[in-house]
C-alpha cells in the first residue's frame, strides 16, 4: 500500500486492475498449531548456536526418541518447517519435522557449524528431503500426461525427451529412491520406470500390495 500510494494515478489504476485479475491459491501447510513456542525456541537456539535436547515422534524408528541436537538450520519446504542438524543419537546430520517435536529443552552448551556445511551439500540430489545413494532414473510417461510432466521443473537434474509416439522419457539423477517412488506412484498406470532395476522392482512390489488391498472382499460395498 505504501508503494502504491507513491505511484501516479494512472499507474495505480493499472495496478489495481491487474491485482483484481489475479488469484493465488496457497497450498495446504502445517500451521504448527500448539508448536509455536517450539519453533521460536529452535530459532533462538540456532541463531545463538545453542544445543537442544528434543523428544521426537520418529516415523523412521516408529517410536518417540530422545536426542541431543545441534540445530544448524531451520528450513521451510513444501508445506512444513524442518530443523536440520547433528543428532547425538544417530551420530550424523539429520532432518526433523518441527511439528513432531514433543518436548524441547535448550541447553547451555554451544556448538559450531562444520565448515562448508550447506543445505545443498547436505541434501545433494534428494528428490525432496530424504537423501540416499545416487541413482540415474529413467521414467516413461504416457502420451496422456507427457505434456503435463514436461512443462514442470520437478528437479534440478531432470532432462525430458518426447518420443515419436507422444510418450515422454524423463531422466533425473536423484540421491535416494524413496521419495521419487511416491511421486511415480501418483501417476498410476501412466508411468513406467525403465531404470534402475531396483526402483522398477520397488514400484512393482507396491503395486502388488495395492492390488491386494483392493481385492479384499471382506470390506463392505
Amino acid at each position: 500500500m505504501k508503494l502504491e500510494s507513491t505511484l501516479p494515478a494512472g499507474l495505480r489504476d493499472q495496478l489495481r486492475a491487474a491485482c483484481d485479475a489475479i488469484e493465488i491459491l496457497p497450498v495446504p501447510t502445517n500451521p504448527l498449531l500448539g508448536h509455536e513456542s517450539t519453533y521460536e525456541r529452535l530459532l533462538e537456539a540456532a541463531s545463538r548456536r545453542r544445543c537442544v535436547r528434543i523428544h521426537y515422534e520418529s516415523l523412521t524408528e516408529w517410536e518417540e526418541i530422545c536426542t541431543r541436537l545441534n540445530p544448524y538450520r531451520l528450513l521451510f519446504s513444501r508445506r512444513s518447517w524442518y530443523v536440520i542438524g547433528r543428532s547425538s543419537l544417530h551420530r550424523s546430520t539429520r532432518t526433523f519435522n518441527v511439528g513432531r517435536i514433543r518436548k524441547l529443552e535448550v541447553l547451555d552448551d554451544h556448538f559450531e557449524i562444520p565448515q562448508g556445511f550447506s543445505i545443498d551439500r547436505y541434501l545433494r540430489n534428494a528428490w525432496h528431503l530424504i537423501s540416499g545413494p545416487d541413482a540415474d532414473v529413467v521414467i516413461r510417461f504416457s502420451k496422456m500426461v507427457a505434456q503435463n510432466v514436461a512443462e514442470v521443473a520437478w528437479h534440478k537434474t531432470q532432462q525430458t525427451t518426447f518420443n515419436d509416439d507422444g510418450t515422454l522419457d524423463f531422466r533425473v539423477k536423484v540421491s535416494g529412491l524413496e521419495e521419487i517412488s511416491w511421486w511415480i506412484l501418483g501417476y498410476g498406470d501412466q508411468a513406467e520406470v525403465l531404470s534402475p532395476v531396483k526402483l522398477r522392482r520397488m514400484i512393482a512390489d507396491r503395486v502388488v500390495h495395492m492390488a491386494d488391498i483392493y481385492r479384499d472382499e471382506s470390506l463392505p460395498r
